[in-house]
């Protein structure tokens, strides 16, 4: 499919410049060194050309889909040279796999090597104070790069080994955590209790939602409760939040913070951070640097998790419980996965849920919002204990030290041979392969935006 340069011309683009685009659209070789500079050519052009329109919010309908139309040309070319080359473009940033760079990174790398492949740190910059209604979605083009690379079996593994291992800041979390037996990041904090080291969301105004606030927070906490030597076992609970509706009581957790996505606030790759990031490290642990974390040799430092629910586990929250092993919920407790509402992909809820609650009952959840109450024939699929809210903190103390009683050597054993028939990582690379691209195009989808609107009144919230 070629760029329509009619539609370019109605919008009352210059014809010399649309002839310069579409004259320019490159054909592959095959050879990387030949290729690049021609399809940075055309993606310059593309740039230059979508420059000479109209803001996005003031565009009429002529302009809107002249924008359209380079954005779709320029990213139909961005899908032909990561076909052809994103392995080769892999190793060249990380000097044949023996440099790992975490995905929030690598995006940028991309830019850098490749103009126009994937927007820089500058046109991001130039997106992020808008509305996300305001934006034309530069990021869609890191979505597909990422999901070229985590094709690729040997790019994908790579990546995903690089956001398994503990961030930089772990090694003076660590220190802290074991002279005074806690760490408070002030959006999450860790306590050891006992045997057990207890990590807490504490987002109080946002109902404990995740967002840009809390994203690299969690994922130096679970770092170090993992790697803490002197714990054996890890909890994930919510702490008491302010907003007025709840004032004082622990929620588990509201998913992504709605308002912050329909303000623009949560970059395209903050999804893929999460779930490659601390998320599989709840699920797979911490690796190292010199072994790819596989299952079957066992490369990874792991605990056993278990969630504390309290209130609810909306969306973001309630696909964390499909990595737990074991989830102790209050009796007034509810699980949704709000896809539908939202407009976007719940993580891996779609591939990890159906092990739990079958095809239907996922169907119902993600495509339907069906509620599902954790004291319920259909919430005990997923949750392994009920308590009364009251005794919710003596029950996990019960639920600690049974699952530590036979220490933890075998806990571990048992959880990774589990995972081995059920998840194996080159499954989670090729889901989140197809993750990236579908889910960048509806973190831009004007859907998103109305629902939003109409579900969440998300004009009217404060930030």
């Amino acid at each position: 499919m070629s760029i329509d340069g009619n539609a370019l011309k109605s919008a009352g683009l210059d014809e010399s410049a649309v002839a310069e685009l579409i004259a320019a659209t490159p054909k592959r070789t095959g050879d990387f060194y030949v290729d690049r500079p021609r399809y940075e050519r055309f993606w310059q052009l593309s740039r230059d050309l979508l420059a000479r329109l109209p803001k996005k919010p003031t565009r009429n309908a002529a302009e809107a889909g002249a924008a359209a139309a380079v954005l779709a040309g320029a990213r139909q070319q961005r899908e032909h040279f990561l076909a052809t080359h994103c392995e080769l473009l892999y190793d060249e940033l990380t000097r044949d796999r023996s440099k790992f760079i975490r995905v929030e990174d690598l995006v940028f790398a991309a830019a850098d090597a490749v103009p126009g492949l994937t927007p820089t740190k500058a046109q991001v910059a130039v997106e992020a104070p808008l509305l996300q209604s305001e934006k034309d979605g530069a990021e869609i083009d890191q979505g597909i790069f990422l999901a070229h690379v985590l094709a690729s079996e040997t790019a994908g593994r790579h990546l995903c080994h690089a956001m398994l291992l503990p961030r930089p800041e772990t090694a003076d979390a660590l220190k802290k955590l074991d002279a005074d037996g806690a760490l408070d990041f002030g959006k999450v904090s860790v306590e050891r209790r006992g045997k057990a080291a207890v990590v807490t969301s504490k987002n109080e105004r946002f109902l404990n939602a995740e967002d840009g606030t809390t994203l690299d927070q969690m994922e130096i906490a679970v770092d170090a409760t993992i790697l803490d030597p002197k714990t054996d076992i890890a909890v994930l609970r919510g702490g008491p939040v302010t907003h007025p509706k709840y004032a004082g009581k622990r929620l588990f957790g509201a998913g992504i913070n709605l308002t912050h996505l329909y303000r623009g606030q949560i970059p395209f790759v903050w999804f893929l951070q999460r779930d490659l990031g601390f998320v599989n490290k709840m699920y797979r642990g911490v690796a190292g640097p010199d072994a790819l974390p596989d299952d079957v040799h066992g490369t990874c430092t792991e605990k056993l998790w278990i969630a504390a629910v309290d209130g609810f586990a909306i969306g973001g929250h309630c696909q964390i419980l499909l990595i737990m092993d074991y989830i102790l919920a209050a009796g007034d407790a509810f699980m949704t996965l709000p896809a539908r509402k939202e407009g976007i992909i719940p993580g891996a809820a779609n591939l990890r849920m159906p092990r739990f609650t079958g095809d239907r009952l996922t169907r119902q959840a993600i495509q339907y919002e069906r509620k599902l109450p954790c004291d319920s024939p259909e919430g005990r699929l997923i949750c392994d204990e009920i308590a009364a809210p009251a005794d919710m903190d003596a029950a996990l103390d019960k639920v600690v030290a049974g699952l530590t009683s036979s220490g933890a050597v075998s806990a571990v054993s048992n959880r990774r041979a589990i995972r081995i028939g059920e998840e194996p990582l080159d499954t989670f690379r090729k889901y989140f392969s197809a993750y990236a691209r579908d889910q960048a195009y509806c973190h831009y989808s004007p859907a998103l935006i109305a629902n939003l609107e109409r579900e969440w009144n998300a004009h009217n919230r404060k930030v």
